[in-house]
């Protein structure tokens, strides 16, 4: 062989050995990349069950979610749920040999060493597969320099590779939706559909679809609500590539290019904003708690922010809805604007009652309690700092009764401490009488600029207390709704002060003999204080703890006109017995917790036990009806109309002084509703008791409320009337016929008739 002959061959043979060492090297690279040897590799455990921070689901009854509580607006669905509309969008924009490759597209690579690294065209695209960029989504880069981007790129590589391998496409592609960033904060397809278009995923359109898919390269950028011209043209760019690849028509492409983005459904999924607010953060306190107390298969304790939680709970959607709607209606449309030119006529100065020393307490304290002084105070700044900085204007966003729910303006930050104290606020709930089920619950007009929980506060009651003296007549004096009693004076003797005597708010019936239907339908204060004065406090107490109320209560004679301060959680609870043949059933809010996964962690079953008798808790209704047929609550008949619809409901209202208190109670045979309203403190309130009392402030809200609900015919409200007794009443209940009975001693009633 000759000399060059042989050196050929030497070269050859060091070319292949180098061709091969490159090769093995390559090889023993990604074997060591995918053992872990070279940095961190997710394991067979962790592909499994890939971790992202899923927020757990507030659930209504109905199935639709109230809200989220998490650190990312992140909750999954499965292939089935997703729209092929979405699906056909992303394949078409992102990856279109998505379900022909093992998570690398060979292709594309090449396309990209080709055109992108040696010919330097930007706009050939990327070589990320859909798996790819799952892989980049659940085990995000930890490299940002050069060598560590192109390190990241190769365990991407392997990753895709191990994802195809233990999941299929479906589960793939579900796995990708829920894990993208879609911005407005929504993370997850899920979200991202019911922020932006109001829907679920399964519902998305063409058009919804290929707008949220074009969101993906740029979410800031191509955002329908910060750029829609920018995101209308990434819309038509998906559009084109849906229509390039066969997945629309010419005549469908030609149409929908044409069509506006519309957003006019837009929610952002905020803990601020959406349904059921107030109550969601009840949810949230309370889960944080519980999760302390429950722990995973792995010992670790369930964290509600990232565990994804679906927490079923007893809340109809459209009741929730119609409550909410009812608050805002008669407070911005009636009451406040009332509100506001009285002030007008005061100066602007929302406080009564009180001096100017008090105000400025209040104020003060209510400065103490804002993000503006925590944020000071915890950068060390000294309190004339803090306050100079009160009473300096700045541009801020304050609450207002529009549209957006607010407005921009340039004021002191102490003027806006008072500027918001000039709101009144409400408290709702509805609870179903057997299950104590609560159906809808509002906290208070706006959570994002009042945080305080109307529901769970404590309030002066006035008047809404007296059906708990009623009953202890009914029930431990046995009288009757039709038994008289003096509508006089009374007086009661109190140890080391005056004598105390109730007024009465008319002089209707005067030192008459009334039936306690007609005085409790007419709210008539001696009556009341007349009651107690057989009875005792401490029976009437007795009868509110058997009926849910815990609240303290001294025994004093001035409960008999409501001086107790209850919350509406405890009136609604307790108006339900009645409703319930005197049984008490406590209000519940979440009926079960579940994992991610569907497992139930824990089921919840309320407490009962018996309260008071069927009998006095018919009794009962039937005076309260009174109320609404002819007394202080007669309004939701002739401006409401609820009659049209039932004839079985029962209500009493309430007023505390000066007007600081307004309630109002409804009942109907499977739903009991309790209203507050009023100002943030009890010196904001109505000077005139036209407007400053129940049946203005709190009663028109119930009307409104139970008006939505009758007309809903998906809802299908129950119209029957109130249940009587298994065993006869003994009693006549029409105090026309009872007078009847008595003036021809047609029946017994022994002493109960008239006292």
């Amino acid at each position: 062989m000759r000399r060059s002959d042989k050196k050929n061959k030497k070269r050859i043979t060091i070319a292949w050995c180098i061709f091969g060492g490159l090769w093995g090297c390559i090889f023993l690279f990604f074997i060591l990349l995918s053992a872990g040897w070279l940095g961190f590799m997710p394991s067979f455990e962790q592909l499994e069950n890939p971790q992202s921070n899923q927020a757990s689901e507030v659930i209504s009854e109905d199935g639709e979610v109230l809200g989220f509580i998490g650190i990312e607006n992140r909750s999954n669905v499965t292939y089935d749920e997703i729209s092929p509309n979405l699906i056909n969008a992303l394949i078409a924009t992102e990856d279109v040999r998505f379900f022909e490759h093992s998570g690398i597209d060979a292709r594309s690579l090449v396309r990209v060493l080709v055109k992108t690294l040696i010919g330097r065209d930007r706009g050939s695209g990327g070589g990320s597969t859909i798996t790819q960029q799952l892989a980049k989504n659940l085990f995000p880069r930890e490299h940002k320099s050069a060598l560590g981007t192109v390190y990241s790129k190769f365990k991407e590589w392997v990753v895709a590779v191990k994802l195809e391998h233990n999941y299929s496409k479906q589960e793939i592609m579900a796995m990708y939706f829920n894990t993208v960033d879609f911005g407005s904060n929504a993370y997850g397809i899920k979200t991202a559909a019911r922020t932006f278009f109001g829907k679920h995923p399964s519902d998305l359109s063409v058009t919804e679809a290929a707008t949220l898919v074009g969101l993906l390269k740029a979410p800031t950028t191509y955002s329908p609500i910060l750029h829609p011209d920018n995101s209308l043209v990434r819309r038509n760019t998906v559009l084109f590539q849906m229509h390039h690849y066969n997945y629309l028509t010419d005549e469908e492409y030609d149409r929908l290019l044409t069509e506006p983005i519309d957003v006019s459904n837009y929610t952002p999924q905020s803990h601020n904003e959406g349904l059921a607010t107030y109550l969601r953060e009840y949810i949230r306190d309370y889960m944080k708690d519980w999760c302390r107390h429950h722990k995973k298969s792995d010992g670790s304790h369930y964290d509600v922010h990232t565990d994804g939680l679906k927490i079923y709970t007893t809340i109809n959607s459209r009741m929730q809805a119609y409550a909410e709607r009812a608050v805002r209606e008669h407070l911005s449309k009636e009451i406040q604007p009332l509100f506001f030119k009285e002030l007008k006529r005061r100066g602007g100065n929302p406080f009564s009652d009180i001096t100017k020393e008090q105000q400025d307490k209040l104020l003060t304290q209510a400065m103490k309690q804002s993000d503006r002084y925590y944020q000071m105070h915890r950068a060390g700044a000294s309190e004339s700092d803090i306050r100079k900085v009160f009473n300096e204007k700045t541009s801020m966003r304050v609450f207002a009764w529009n549209k957006k729910g607010y407005v921009d303006t340039t004021m002191t930050p102490w003027d806006s401490l008072i500027y918001c104290k000039k709101f009144l606020n409400a408290g709702l709930m509805s609870v179903e009488p057997g299950t104590g089920y609560v159906k809808a619950y509002v906290g208070g007009i706006n959570y994002r600029y009042f945080k305080y929980d109307n529901v769970r506060s404590h309030r002066q009651v006035g008047s809404t207390f007296k059906p708990f003296v009623y009953t202890m007549a009914l029930q431990d004096l046995g009288m009757y709704p039709c038994t008289e009693v003096p509508n006089s004076e009374v007086c009661f003797q109190v140890y080391n002060q005056p004598d105390w005597c109730p007024k009465n708010s008319t002089d209707q019936r005067q030192n008459e003999m009334v039936t306690l239907k007609w005085a409790l339908a007419h709210s008539v204060n001696w009556v009341s204080a007349y009651l107690m004065k057989q009875g005792s406090p401490e029976q009437v107490i007795e009868i509110a703890r058997r009926m849910g109320v815990t609240s303290p209560i001294d025994a004093v004679p001035s409960i008999s006109v409501g001086v107790p301060e209850i919350t509406v959680y405890e009136m609604a609870g307790a108006m339900a017995t009645f409703a319930n043949h005197g049984e008490y059933v406590e209000p519940v809010i979440i009926t079960s917790i579940r994992d991610s996964k569907g497992r139930e962690l824990e089921h919840f079953i309320p407490e009962r036990h018996e309260a008071i008798s069927d009998r006095t808790a018919y009794m009962m209704l039937q005076l309260m009806k009174g109320v609404v047929e002819s007394g202080t609550g007669v309004r939701l008949n002739y401006k409401y109309h609820l009659n049209q619809y039932s004839t079985a409901i029962a209500g009493k209202t309430g007023t505390t002084q000066n007007n600081s208190d307004c309630w109002f109670v409804g009942i109907t045979p499977k739903l009991a509703t309790a209203v507050w309203t009023g100002g943030e403190v009890r010196s904001i309130h109505f000077q005139n008791m036209t407007y400053g009392q129940g049946a203005s402030m709190a009663l028109p809200i119930f009307g409104l409320m139970m008006e939505s609900i009758y007309s809903d015919p998906k809802l299908n409200f129950p119209r029957n009337e109130f249940e009587r007794p298994n065993v006869p009443l003994g009693v006549e209940l029409d105090c026309s016929k009872f007078q009847q009975e008595i003036r021809n001693e047609s029946y017994d009633y022994g002493d109960a008739y008239l006292w």
